[in-house]
This record gives structure tokens, C-alpha cells and sequence, in this order.
């Protein structure tokens, strides 16, 4: 760093390099657009960009770091698609905000299925994700988004006596969750949060893989519905006046 405090500027050399990273990323997502996850292939990438395979093994070493990036850029445009709409709703009575981050959650889900697919579809042979590295990081800002948005305005106290029965086994393992930090979750807290997570996410995996079809153009309506009962269900259960409408 230079000594006034300064980060120096990026040299030709990162910028190039930056560039080309993004491009390929842009590209494996084209891949996947068009072939689904499962058929991710870096020959493929790097023919479709006119360099080999060796070649690309200088911005990504394996197949495995490859799809890792992947990954988390998902994970943190789906974030921030999420963020986006909440931040485009003004604070005033009507639709909770709880609600719209989770109509984003399904918007982007619905106009990037194959991308959906890589984070919450078939797991992807051969691949591990490094434990605690950027796709962990990346879901948990996500997570991060609707924690707030689902128990801001509520104190510790309330959501530690929320009306939920945890057993004591899982009870004991929420403790230990490395979530949150010093704003972790009671127990009780997370326990709703992780219910409501499976339900909103299993409405849109449904939507998503096609399973739902049959509803029609209804499957806004429904899911809307769906999320204000899912958000109304969890406020009940916690004492107190002072949380959110």
C-alpha cells in the first residue's frame, strides 16, 4: 500500500486478467443457459471463446474452481436481486417487506432457471464445495437479508420466547450454528426462520421445475398469499406488540 494510506490502482495486467475471468464466468453461464448444470464442460467453455483448455486453466485450475465461482456469483446475484426489491419498496403500511424479498427471491428463481438449478437442483457429480469458502459466505449475506427482514423491530427477548417447541437435540445444535455472530438467532428464532425458509423455497423449486404449471397465471396470486400467511404464522408466534406489521 502506499504510504498516504491509498490503495494503489489495479495494473494492466490485473485488468486484463480481471476482464477475461468475467468473460469466461459470462460464458459458462451461456453454457449452462443452454445445456443445464449437469453438462458444464470446460472444453466447451473455452472453444465457445476461442482458447483451449490449457489456456483457461490459467484463470481457473480445475473444473471444481470453476464451478465454485459459479456458484457464488449466483448466490450473490440472486442477493442482490433480493436486496434490490426491498430497497425499491418504500417503508409505508401495505405489502411487508418480508413479502417483497421474497417475491424477488422467486422473480429471479423464475427468469434464471438453469442458474437456480446450479445452486438448488442436482447436486453436481464430482463436486464439493470448499467448506466455509465463498459459496457459504455468499448464501449466508442471503440469509443475512431475510433474517432482517422477517424479525426486524423485534428484541432478543421475544425471539428467544417464541412460541415454537424445538427439541432439545436440535435446540442444542442451533446454539453451535456459526450464524449471525453477536446478532445470532435464539434457538427458537431459527428454528422459525430455517420452516419459513423450506416453505417459501419449496413453493418457487416447485414453480421453477415445472410442477406447478397447472396453476397458471395464478401462481403469483398463490405464492403472494402464501407468503403474507407464512409471515402473519410467524409474527403470532412471537410475544409482544413491538414487532413488525
Amino acid at each position: 500500500m502506499p504510504a498516504d494510506g491509498h490503495t494503489a490502482p489495479p495494473t494492466l495486467r490485473q485488468r486484463r486478467r480481471a476482464a477475461a475471468t468475467r468473460e469466461i464466468l459470462d460464458a459458462a453461464e451461456s453454457h449452462i443457459a443452454a445445456e443445464g448444470p449437469g453438462a458444464l464442460s470446460l472444453r466447451a467453455v473455452a472453444r465457445s471463446l476461442g482458447m483451449t483448455v490449457q489456456a483457461l486453466y490459467h484463470y481457473f485450475p480445475s473444473r471444481d474452481a470453476l464451478v465454485t465461482a459459479l456458484v457464488t456469483k449466483a448466490y450473490d446475484d440472486l442477493a442482490d436481486a433480493v436486496q434490490e426489491a426491498v430497497d425499491a419498496t418504500p417503508d409505508a403500511p401495505g405489502v411487508p417487506r418480508m413479502v417483497v424479498a421474497a417475491e424477488g427471491y422467486r422473480q429471479w428463481a423464475i427468469h434464471h432457471p438453469e442458474r437456480f438449478q446450479l445452486l438448488y437442483g442436482t447436486p453436481l457429480r464430482y463436486y464439493t464445495a470448499p467448506a466455509d469458502g465463498p459459496t457459504t459466505q455468499a448464501m449466508r449475506r442471503m440469509s443475512d437479508i431475510f433474517q432482517r427482514e422477517m424479525f426486524g423491530g423485534f428484541t432478543t427477548a421475544q425471539l428467544a420466547q417464541a412460541d415454537t417447541a424445538v427439541p432439545p437435540p436440535l435446540q442444542e445444535f442451533l446454539e453451535d450454528l456459526p450464524l449471525g455472530g453477536p446478532d445470532a438467532l435464539p434457538p427458537a428464532a431459527a428454528a422459525l426462520l430455517f420452516s419459513a425458509w423450506g416453505h417459501m423455497h419449496g413453493l418457487v423449486v416447485l414453480e421453477v421445475f415445472g410442477h406447478t404449471s397447472f396453476i397458471g397465471d395464478h401462481q403469483a396470486e398463490l405464492f403472494h398469499m402464501a407468503m403474507r400467511n407464512l409471515l402473519a404464522d410467524t409474527h403470532r408466534r412471537i410475544p409482544g406488540v413491538a414487532g413488525p406489521s
